[in-house]
C-alpha cells in the first residue's frame, strides 16, 4: 500500500481480516484530513487535530506494518516497489497485490518558480507555512515604516477560486475583521484586502451556478475582491502580475500570495506508468480500466488522486470509495471468488466552507447554502475526521471560534517564515559523520550552513 491518505488508508482498513499481509508506506507518520488544512493554517484548529498517527490509527490491524519511505517507483517484473528511507538508504518491498495511492502535489502550470513566493497547501508544513506567512503579515504591518508598506503588506492574494481559495479567502477575511481586530494599535486589521483570482467565471464554478452565486454574494459581503476572468503571469516578492479578461496585464503589490490552483500527479505516477505501460492524462494522473488496475497488470491498482478513470474528480470521497473498492477486490480474488462489478462511484455531495455561518453544500439534488449549508458542512466534516479524539478536539476549538472569535493555535516563528527544511535534509548524514569524528553528541536534525541568498536554516 503507497499512501496513507484516504484510499490508502480505507483500503488498509479494509483488509484489517483478510488472509494478507499489508505493508503501509508513506513518507510521513500520519494520515491528514486535508478538507480542513485551511483551518490549520488561519488559526482554528491545531494540526493535531487534523492529523492522527497511523500508526495509532491502525493499531489495531494485526497484519499491517507501517514504513516511513518515500516510494520512487516499481520494478512490475520481479514484483518489487523501490524506495528510499529518510536518509536516502535504498528499499525494496516484495508484492503479490500493490496499490497506488500516493496522491497528488501542487501544480503551477509549468512555472514551480512561483512556489517560492506562492506555497500552496497539501501538507501540514505548507499549512503552518501559511500560518506563518498570514499572522506574519500583520506584525509586519504593524511595525511597517511607510503607509505604503503598511498597505501592502494587509493585501492577500488568492490564486485559485476552488473550495481552496474559497475557504482561505473568507477566513482570512474573518480573522482580519473579528478575531485581530482589536489586538494592533498603530494598524487596522480589518483594513486588510484579501483578493481572489481565477481563470474562470465565478468562484466554486463546480457547484452549479446557483451556489456559485450564493458563495460570491458571501464573499462579496465579506470584503473579497474576486478578479474573475483572471491569470497570473508572474509572481514575485512584492507582488504578482495579472492578466484579465480585456487581455491587459496589471501589477498588483501584495505582501501575502497563497497558491491554490491546480494540483498535478507526483513524479511517482510518471514512474509507475514508464515501468507498466500505462497511459497518464495531461495532469501526470494514470488511466486505469474499470476495476481500477493498470491495463496488462491486474496485480496493480491505483486510487485516490492519482487515478484517473472516466474523468472523476480528485476528492475525498472518491478516494475513499476508490481504496474499498480495490481492497474488496484483493479480498475476493485472495478467497477464490469471481471478480466483482466495475467501479462505479456514488456521488455524496461537496461542501465548501465560505464564512461563519455561511457554506454550500452540494448532495445530489439538494443544494443548501447559508446558514443550512453551514450546518450541512459541520455534520460532514465531523462524520469523516478520523478518530473520536480529532472530532471532539474540533467541536471544542469550533465552539471558542465561532461563539467568542478565539483562534487558539496562532503560534508561528518568524525565523525563516515561508521557508521549511526537511528534518533529514540534504547534508544531514556528512554532518552526523562529522559530529561522531569529533566525538561530540549527535544533534537530532542539524540545520545547513546558510549560503549567498540562502537564509540561515533555524526552527522550522
Amino acid at each position: 500500500m503507497v499512501g496513507g491518505g484516504f484510499a490508502g488508508l480505507f483500503a488498509t482498513r479494509a483488509l484489517r481480516r483478510a488472509p494478507v499481509s499489508v505493508t503501509l508506506i508513506d513518507r510521513a507518520e500520519h494520515h491528514l484530513f486535508q478538507p480542513l488544512l485551511y483551518q490549520c493554517a488561519t488559526g482554528i484548529l491545531s494540526e493535531g487535530k487534523i492529523a492522527a498517527p497511523l500508526r495509532e490509527v491502525l493499531r489495531k490491524h494485526a497484519n499491517v506494518e507501517c514504513v516511513m519511505a518515500e516510494v520512487t517507483g516499481i520494478d512490475p517484473a520481479a514484483h518489487r516497489v523501490l524506495a528510499t528511507r529518510p536518509l536516502g538508504q535504498p528499499l525494496e518491498f516484495g508484492y503479490d497485490y500493490l496499490i497506488v495511492a500516493a496522491g497528488v502535489q501542487q501544480s503551477y502550470f509549468g512555472h514551480d518558480e512561483f512556489g517560492l513566493f506562492a506555497p500552496g497547501m497539501k501538507s501540514i508544513a505548507d499549512a503552518l507555512t501559511i500560518r506563518r506567512r498570514v499572522f506574519g503579515a500583520f506584525e509586519m504591518a504593524e511595525s511597517a515604516t511607510s503607509h505604503d508598506e503598511a498597505r501592502r503588506w494587509l493585501t492577500f492574494a488568492l490564486v485559485g477560486g476552488g473550495p481552496t481559495g474559497v475557504e482561505l479567502a473568507g477566513q482570512i477575511r474573518e480573522l482580519a475583521t473579528r478575531t485581530l481586530r482589536a489586538e494592533f494599535r498603530r494598524i487596522l486589521p480589518q483594513d486588510a484586502r484579501v483578493l481572489l483570482f481565477d481563470g474562470g467565471e465565478a468562484p466554486l464554478a463546480s457547484f452549479g451556478p446557483a451556489l456559485s452565486g450564493k458563495a460570491a454574494e458571501a464573499l462579496r459581503k465579506l470584503g473579497v475582491e474576486q478578479h474573475m476572468q483572471s491569470v497570473v503571469t508572474n509572481v514575485d516578492l512584492t507582488g504578482l502580475e495579472v492578466r484579465g479578461p480585456d487581455g491587459e496585464v496589471t501589477r498588483h503589490d501584495v505582501g501575502t500570495v497563497l497558491w491554490t490552483a491546480g494540483v498535478e500527479a507526483p513524479p511517482l505516477a510518471t514512474a509507475v506508468a514508464t515501468a507498466t505501460g500505462a497511459q497518464q492524462d495531461r495532469s501526470g494522473r494514470i488511466i486505469v480500466d474499470r476495476d481500477l488496475t493498470i491495463p496488462g497488470h491486474s496485480e496493480i491498482s491505483v486510487a485516490g488522486d492519482m487515478m484517473n478513470r472516466d474523468g472523476l474528480p480528485g476528492v475525498a470521497e472518491v478516494a475513499m470509495q476508490a481504496g474499498l473498492y480495490a481492497a474488496r477486490r484483493i479480498r475476493r480474488e485472495v478467497a477464490g471468488q469471481p471478480p466483482g462489478k466495475p467501479f462505479r462511484y456514488r456521488d455524496l455531495g461537496s461542501a465548501a466552507y465560505v464564512s461563519r455561518g455561511n457554506a454550500v453544500v452540494s448532495l445530489g439534488r439538494l443544494h443548501l447554502g447559508g446558514f443550512l449549508g453551514w450546518w450541512a458542512w459541520l455534520v460532514i466534516h465531523i462524520g469523516f475526521m478520523t478518530g473520536f479524539r480529532n472530532r471532539f478536539g474540533a467541536l471544542v476549538s469550533w465552539w471558542f471560534a465561532f461563539t467568542r472569535d478565539l483562534r487558539r493555535e496562532r503560534t508561528f516563528t518568524s525565523r525563516d517564515v515561508g521557508v521549511l527544511r526537511d528534518v533529514y535534509g540534504a547534508g544531514t548524514e556528512q554532518l552526523i559523520s562529522a559530529t561522531k569524528t569529533a566525538g561530540a553528541p549527535v544533534p537530532p536534525g542539524p540545520p545547513e550552513s546558510a549560503g549567498p541568498g540562502k537564509p540561515a536554516a533555524g526552527a522550522q
